[in-house]
């Protein structure tokens, strides 16, 4: 059966798909608004007074001893808590770590190879310049610390993207693709105590592409996209660490 369409059902057609399109401009107008809104500085505060070395060091999300390895000797691990601050420069993005990032792992060898278990990362989110958005770093499920004369280690991570009406979820980088770092060393190790075993170092990645943000929603990852100016290719991202690790050996 043919349709008949008449002046008034074209008419009335039309007439709604330039409402929906009006709709969907001022929504976007509105989201880039509010996202590129100035956001009151954070308030500043007040910091403890430095306690002796190791001290500041939480042990508890370290790998039990039964989730080690099969035919790993307890007595030849050990856990590893780093604190890390620095600075991150993502796409459009250059912004402090002032406060630090915690990796927690366990590490040893099984049968002569090196061989470790991740436990925790966590950190704060960082404030994305003069918007109401922030970047918080997430484990992005792979590391490998064995250090060699070529890097300090590797470590893959996705940036939760915060701010007003984003979607949980919404990120840089995902599972499938996360931000894959090689670090280098910007300063070599250097012992601070050696009871409890604490030692210090500095380490970057200059060469680490950036994926666009991902499940962030159909208007607002455009968006976000075009604030944060990503995707951004190798050689126009950084990420620097000033590190320091607490190590606590198994038995």
């Amino acid at each position: 059966m043919t349709k008949n369409w008449n002046r008034r059902s074209y008419g009335t057609a039309a007439a709604r798909l330039t409402a929906t399109a009006a709709t969907a401009a001022t929504a976007l107008t509105a989201l880039l608004a509010v996202l590129t809104a100035g956001a009151a500085p954070a308030s500043a505060s007040a910091s403890a007074a430095p306690g002796p070395p190791g001290s500041g060091f939480d042990f508890g999300a370290c790998p039990a001893v039964a989730e080690l390895p099969e035919g790993a000797d307890p007595g030849t691990w050990r856990c590893e808590v780093m604190h890390a601050t620095g600075r991150l420069r993502i796409g459009g993005v250059d912004e402090p770590i002032d406060r630090p990032m915690t990796l927690t792992f366990a590490e040893g060898r099984v049968d002569g190879a090196y061989a470790q278990v991740f436990g925790e990362m966590t950190a704060e989110p960082i404030r994305v310049g003069g918007m109401p958005l922030t970047l918080t770093p997430q484990y992005g499920g792979y590391s490998d610390f064995e250090a060699d004369d070529a890097r300090r280690g590797e470590l893959d991570l996705t940036l939760a993207v915060g701010g007003p009406l984003l979607p949980k979820g919404c990120s840089i980088g995902a599972a499938a693709e996360p931000v894959h770092l090689v670090l280098k060393d910007t300063r070599p190790t250097e012992v601070i105590s050696q009871d409890p075993l604490v030692v210090s170092f500095a380490a970057a990645d200059t060469e680490f592409a950036a994926p666009r943000t991902g499940g962030c929603g159909r208007l607002a990852g455009p968006v976000l996209d075009r604030l944060l100016d990503l995707p951004a290719p190798a050689g126009e991202n950084r990420l620097e660490l000033d590190a320091t690790v607490a190590i606590r050996p198994y038995a």
